[in-house]
């Protein structure tokens, strides 16, 4: 009885390892797939740059090197953000993404929007090297708020993608 039920506990496991691997998605194949990728992992770089800048500023003592560093990060990755968006690296890749339709239907106002994002990423590595943090912190702000603007126009909300 012992060696029938581990029988069936080691075929449940390899059950759900093999179901496990079938429901993650394979890797895509076609260049909408891999643009959907790579702009996921800028992404997620910005995130964390623009993120560590936050969070440092929240210190008592914010290290300037470290929000510099962090600034000048966001502010490269944001010159290259319109690169992220070729044409077919939509929800029409296949691959799940935020991106809405408009950003190619509505590209100038996209690239408005992205504009936007890369000025004032832009003023805020200008600001981090010249050290003053509460010009520093009102400039997060405007950052945030540009960020916020392209999101409720071109980014799915979080439940739909």
């Amino acid at each position: 009885m012992a060696l029938r039920i581990m029988t069936i506990s080691l075929a449940l496991v390899g059950l759900a390892v093999a179901g496990a691997a079938l429901a993650q998605d394979a890797a895509p194949t076609t260049p909408g797939g891999k643009a959907v990728l790579t702009r996921q992992a800028h992404y997620k770089d910005l995130a964390k740059a623009f993120g560590g800048v936050g969070a440092e500023l929240r210190k008592d003592a914010p290290d300037k090197a470290v929000i510099s560093a962090g600034a000048a990060m966001a502010a490269g990755l944001a010159t290259d953000l319109p690169s992220w968006f070729p044409k077919g690296s939509g929800p029409e890749a296949g691959v799940k993404t935020a991106a809405k339709a408009e950003i190619w239907t509505d590209a100038a106002g996209f690239a408005a929007a992205a504009a936007k994002l890369q000025g004032e990423t832009a003023k805020l590595q200008q600001l981090a090297m010249a050290g003053d943090i509460d010009a520093i912190k009102a400039q997060a702000r405007a950052v945030g708020g540009a960020c916020k603007t392209c999101h409720d126009a071109y980014r799915a909300p979080a439940e739909q993608h």
